[in-house]
């Protein structure tokens, strides 16, 4: 296992890091036994970072009873605040006194603010007090290192990272978000500020392996040297420096042997012009079943009406090419699950954006098809659920 440094404190963490989201389940229970063996084979082969959170069902109580046989002084566990089911102080302490006894733990070494999309967000937080909060927890040894993980446009990761000291951040970031999402320019931002970064979804969930267009395939299978297709889209995250940790949400033994190997001689500024070939080839394989050609520069923004427009193409554009279901989550998480939404249909047609645009999109054109194809029935209903929730 390779290790890279903690910029912050000098702490090594396993460059491959356990994401607790997707244990197998038995029925609807998660499978403890099976994912015991998991986790034991990947602590046995280095692996130091395990990360849940408190929504994820089950998972930090799996995660707990497993390092209480003897593992706890091994890893560094991560976890996170559901900082939308926050309306005073002493919510915050109520979640995190549950969380460490889920987890059978008196720290956190790793605790983030989940999903904290905008600055609105935690501008809400720290009017409640969290700054103060987090100092204490600090303090008394309780909290290592607080961060936060980020499903949403460049723009407005910026603006979270300077709004803070913030310790380490988490990002959704692979070959085919490299615009999108906090995107490179995030990452790149991040490393300039000397923040460590955490790496989500480094496959999709899967779906850059499994959905895969036959024409990425092909390309993927006459390339040397002869790599899995989970293998290319490791090797390309770990190829960035600026990368601390990649979590994988490893529910299978084979998929932890594979990444522990990868993970052995994976190394940053290691491909050449020819393997990041490859990688451009099958991006514009998939690209072909794309909406709208927007590369996420953010030159049409700001929006004077809130409309996060690189954001709501790039869900428009996932939508098809990788699956309904990853564009429709990407849509609702990143515009609408937001203090301001910064949704398609906020758009009022005032053109400002086009006259910035270098690829010549019609913008407002473009917009009105991402409000009738993402802003449908479900999506409404998922919304009114939503605030619904919200409220209580």
């Amino acid at each position: 296992m390779q290790y890279r440094i903690n910029q912050k404190d000098g702490k090594s963490l396993s460059i491959l890091g356990y994401g607790c989201l997707r244990y197998t389940k038995r029925g609807t229970a998660i499978d403890q036994e099976k994912a015991e063996r998991e986790m034991a084979y990947a602590i046995e082969h280095g692996v130091n970072y395990f990360d849940t959170a408190y929504t994820y069902g089950g998972s930090e109580v799996c995660l707990g009873k497993f390092l209480a046989k003897g593992y706890r002084e091994k890893v560094n566990i991560a976890t996170k605040l559901p900082h939308y089911y926050i309306n005073k102080l002493e919510d915050m302490e109520r979640y995190f006194k549950e969380q460490l006894e889920r987890l059978q733990t008196d720290r956190i070494e790793y605790y983030l603010m989940h999903m904290l999309n905008d600055i609105a967000a935690w501008e809400r937080l720290v009017g409640l007090g969290i700054k103060e909060w987090i100092e204490e927890k600090k303090a008394s040894g309780q909290i290592e290192n607080i961060g936060f993980s980020f499903h949403g446009g460049t723009v407005q990761f910026k603006r979270i990272l300077d709004a803070y000291d913030w310790d380490f951040t988490q990002i959704q970031f692979n070959y085919l978000d490299e615009h999108s999402q906090a995107g490179l320019e995030g990452l790149n931002y991040a490393g300039q500020k000397g923040i460590p970064v955490i790496i989500m979804e480094p496959l999709r969930g899967g779906r850059l392996v499994q959905a895969l267009p036959e024409g990425a395939k092909k390309i993927f299978d006459k390339a040397q040297p002869n790599r899995s297709y989970a293998e290319w889209g490791l090797r390309w995250i770990w190829n960035h420096p600026q990368v601390n940790v990649i979590l994988s949400g490893m529910n299978d033994i084979a998929q932890v042997e594979e990444n522990v190997r990868i993970a052995e001689d994976a190394g940053a500024e290691a491909f050449t012009e020819k393997e990041l070939a490859v990688i451009q080839s099958v991006k514009e394989e998939i690209n072909k079943h794309m909406k709208v050609p927007c590369t996420g520069c953010g030159y049409c923004m700001p929006c004077p009406k809130g409309v996060d427009i690189p954001t709501c193409f790039a869900a428009y554009n996932t939508r098809y090419t990788d699956s309904w279901y990853s564009g429709m989550k990407a849509y609702f998480m990143c515009t609408t699950l937001k203090t301001n939404p910064s949704n398609a249909s906020n758009c009022i047609g005032c053109g400002k954006c086009e006259k910035h645009c270098p690829q010549g999109i019609h913008v407002r054109e473009e917009l009105k098809q991402v409000r009738k194809h993402m802003e449908n029935p479900i999506y409404k209903m998922a919304r009114f659920i939503a605030a619904r929730i919200g409220k209580y």
